[in-house]
């Protein structure tokens, strides 16, 4: 069964840390850019971070630069998120997706990625 599915996420109080895991079945991530997307009640869902394929190269929006780090781990066919200094409006689902040509320009663009995982919900309150 081909599938993404994302974990890791939870409650979480202000400032705290959460990693969250991209796990790929059926096919292999070891070729493919990998998103990270969040979606907020009543916002429209907005690109967080990306890792390409071709020369790791990482893209962050800048909501979150300098707190959350996207990284690879091709043994396990999985896609990190690793989330820090988290506050309330980090609070979203996250869903992770697959891409064969996300750029420096496009990353962010949902349009420009394939295939979705379910979502993880990260709620961050005190």
């Amino acid at each position: 069964q081909v599938q993404l599915v994302e974990s890791g996420g939870g409650l979480v109080q202000p400032g705290g840390s959460l990693r969250l895991s991209c796990a790929a079945s059926g096919f292999t991530l070891d070729n493919l850019d990998i998103g990270w997307f969040r979606q907020a009640p009543g916002k429209e869902r907005e690109g967080v971070s990306c890792i390409s394929s071709s020369d790791g190269g990482t893209y962050y929006a800048d909501s979150v630069k300098g707190r959350f780090s996207i990284s690879r781990h091709n043994a396990k066919n999985t896609v990190y998120l690793q989330m820090n200094s988290l506050k309330a409006e980090d609070t979203a689902v996250y869903y992770c997706a697959t891409s064969i040509r996300a750029q420096s320009t496009t990353w962010s663009m949902e349009h420009e990625y394939d295939f979705w995982g379910q979502g993880t919900q990260v709620t961050v309150s005190s």
